[in-house]
């Protein structure tokens, strides 16, 4: 991550995706498949002990890893051998059944299942933190009247209560389309070399086979899929589209903040502190800083997503390029939307909010129009019709 990325992401997501965690993660992997073969008899107890216990990441030179990766092609194989050689030190029978069966990809995969899992409680913390300061404002300002504009321009009179009700539906939705798409996504990866873990079946029938699955899967907390998805990366990407849509909606949201900021318009300014959003010439100036985040992370994460549907395009049953593509832009789509959430859950609960600012607006819209025309589309009554609607729409918010 560049000097340049840092600010718009969060250090919490930088890390879920740091080398430390995806190395934890993979060795998680090689340990609950000891465990299981063991289970089910496929691996000796005390060579599935040994590797369990050397499975630990403190043991290793991460860093190393890393860097051995490049020429390796996969972060699988420096862990692997340097798993090999740390089992071999303690009992150089269990060398022979160490990621018995399996392949790089599914360690890898199940990895990455793994810490996305903890980066997507990370985004819905602080999108439940964005709901809820959303709905909070709506309620406060139900009746508040404010100008709605179209096209840019004054067409008539709405609440501010509405607008934060339009404002939260589309997160709440994503809140519900993430975790269903997540509950599909988040799944073991277990196939073997293409995909019918044939070496692991040349000494287990199928329902021995299908149990190791199933053992993994509840000590890891996946979803067992019940067959390898190498190559079918349908589930998994939609998990990712889910997330290309919360930065499109995070990112109108914090468009709308930016121009209700602006010192001609004056509405609705984020919240002002010593350092937040000051300028390096003009002391006069605060600029918006999450809506900032916001709008950086929603014009960045369509080629993230875009990046991923690409990748789906994978040759038969291990992909050459497309898995190794998707692998990079995926960290990236996280970490852009979890800074893009996380700043706007800490501005929103802190928005001045300046009504009379709002009515004078208003006034000015209403100035050279004929009478006729101010009463229909500028009467004060209309910003009481659309408190009544926001308070609808908030009811009908809390079921979801």
């Amino acid at each position: 991550m560049s000097i340049f990325e840092d600010y718009l992401s969060t250090s919490e997501t930088v890390a879920v995706f740091g080398g430390t965690s995806v190395v934890a993660a993979m060795l998680r992997f090689e340990a609950a498949l000891a465990q299981a073969q063991a289970e089910e008899g496929l691996v000796p107890a005390p060579a599935a002990r040994s590797i369990i216990d050397t499975c630990k990441v403190e043991l290793f030179d991460v860093g190393k890893i890393v860097r051995e990766s490049g020429r390796a092609g996969s972060v699988a194989i420096p862990l692997l051998k340097a798993l090999r050689e740390a089992v071999g030190l303690f009992n150089p029978d269990a060398v022979a059944f160490t990621h018995h069966g399996s392949t790089s990809q599914d360690v890898i995969d199940t990895a990455l299942a793994l810490v996305t899992r903890d980066a997507l409680a990370l985004v819905e913390a602080d999108l439940d933190a964005a709901i809820r300061a959303l709905l909070a404002l709506a309620a406060r300002h139900a009746d508040t009247p404010i100008l709605a504009r179209t096209l840019m321009q004054p067409a008539s009179v709405t609440s501010f209560g509405l607008k934060c009700v339009d404002w939260a539906a589309p997160l709440l939705r994503a809140r519900t389309r993430l975790r269903a798409a997540a509950a599909q996504a988040l799944q073991l990866q277990l196939g073997g070399g293409v995909g019918t873990l044939a070496q692991m079946q040349a000494g287990a029938d199928a329902a021995r086979i299908a149990a190791v699955r199933a053992r993994m899967a509840a000590a890891l907390g996946l979803r067992d899929g019940g067959a390898a998805w190498h190559t079918q990366r349908d589930e998994w990407v939609a998990l990712g589209c889910a997330l290309g849509l919360l930065a499109g909606s995070l990112g109108k949201l914090a468009a709308d903040l930016a121009l209700l900021g602006q010192h001609e318009v004056g509405e609705v300014m984020e919240p002002a502190e010593p350092g937040r959003g000051s300028s390096s010439v003009m002391p006069h100036k605060r600029n918006p800083v999450a809506a900032m985040v916001a709008l950086a992370a929603a014009q960045r994460a369509p080629q993230r997503v875009a990046g991923l549907l690409a990748a789906m395009v994978q040759q038969h049953e291990r992909a050459l390029g497309g898995w190794q593509a998707e692998l990079a832009e995926w960290p990236a789509l996280w970490m852009a939307v979890h800074g893009s959430v996380r700043a706007l859950a800490v501005a929103l609960p802190g928005l001045r909010v300046d009504a009379a600012r709002m009515q004078a607006n208003i006034g000015r819209a209403r100035e050279g129009l004929a009478p006729e025309v101010a009463r229909e589309w500028f009467a004060p009554g209309l910003a009481a019709a659309a408190g009544t609607l926001a308070r609808q729409r908030l009811a009908a918010l809390a079921s979801l």
